[in-house]
């Protein structure tokens, strides 16, 4: 079921999952599952990657959880692992919108909400003069005030204090723009590395699968389409990986997002639940093989 041409709007999709907020998890959980995947959850006996996920919600309740979801806190977890020199310089910290002295910023930078998912909760400015303050004052408030933690029901979310980050602008002079290495780790180990990033010609969003050799394989997110052009290996990609090692050693399963600038390397997010356990691959078969990874 395609739900998205159903209910075409994103804000009042979020709506509609305000209001079924009185839901148990469990039973929202199996009911989204079966929307967006097609399939029926195995919660007793789950196999595949997505499954477990969605298991993850509801029973794995690490107390840095929340820290490390909430993109402005999870900058001390980083921290706390030797690991400083790789966050994003941040600007500022703001409760409001209002709090914002945008005549202080530079040209360039990013503003976001510390408990939003992706990037759907951000605003990059490339030219400050093209800004209109007040249109993005309000865009922030809105954000802070209205957006639910449940849409997903996602655990992690449920307690974050929402705040508003102001980070720098990265720049890259790459031909494919900021390449996004998302590595998939279980027990403190990367197994595989979804690589992203915009195709510099139409913008679309390209990603591919990668193993630890930094070979890709025959494997992507369905909905976006495939890498196919050659990709080098970042020249400290080693060094990289022993980062995501020490990032990820506290977690059964997390996802360590890093940015390669030039052989700077930079801190992105640490995701518990990728594409929130919908993520469709083609082939389907990787869903059990990172499934196989992941011990609940």
């Amino acid at each position: 079921m395609d739900y998205k041409k159903l209910v075409r709007s994103q804000s009042l999709r979020l709506k509609i999952l305000k209001m079924l907020e009185f839901i148990p998890d469990k039973i929202m959980i199996k009911i989204q599952y079966f929307i967006k995947t097609g399939k029926r959850l195995n919660l007793k006996n789950p196999k595949r990657f997505n499954e477990k996920l969605q298991w993850y919600k509801l029973y794995y309740r690490h107390p840095l959880m929340t820290k490390c979801t909430d993109k402005y806190m999870v900058r001390k977890y980083v921290e706390s692992k030797g690991l400083k020199e790789i966050l994003v310089p941040l600007y500022g910290v703001y409760d409001s919108s209002h709090e914002i002295k945008f005549n202080e910023l530079p040209q360039k930078f990013v503003l976001k909400t510390n408990n939003g998912g992706g990037s759907s909760t951000n605003i990059i400015c490339t030219n400050k003069n093209n800004l209109h303050e007040s249109d993005v004052k309000d865009k922030m408030n809105k954000w802070l005030n209205t957006r639910t933690p449940k849409p997903g029901r996602e655990w992690a979310y449920y307690n974050i204090e929402p705040k508003i980050i102001c980070e720098t602008y990265l720049e890259t002079n790459e031909h494919r723009g900021l390449v996004d290495y998302k590595f998939y780790c279980f027990n403190g180990e990367p197994h595989y590395l979804k690589i992203a990033y915009n195709d510099e010609v139409t913008g679309e969003l390209l990603n591919g699968i990668f193993d630890m050799n930094f070979k890709q394989l025959p494997y992507h997110r369905i909905s976006v389409n495939k890498i196919n052009d050659f990709i080098e290996a970042p020249i400290n990609f080693d060094k990289m990986k022993k980062i995501v090692k020490r990032l990820s050693e506290d977690f059964a399963h997390v996802r360590v997002d890093l940015y390669n600038i030039n052989g700077s390397i930079y801190f992105g997010e640490l995701t518990f639940y990728d594409t929130s356990g919908y993520q469709k691959f083609n082939k389907d078969e990787f869903d059990y093989i990172l499934g196989d990874l992941f011990e609940l």
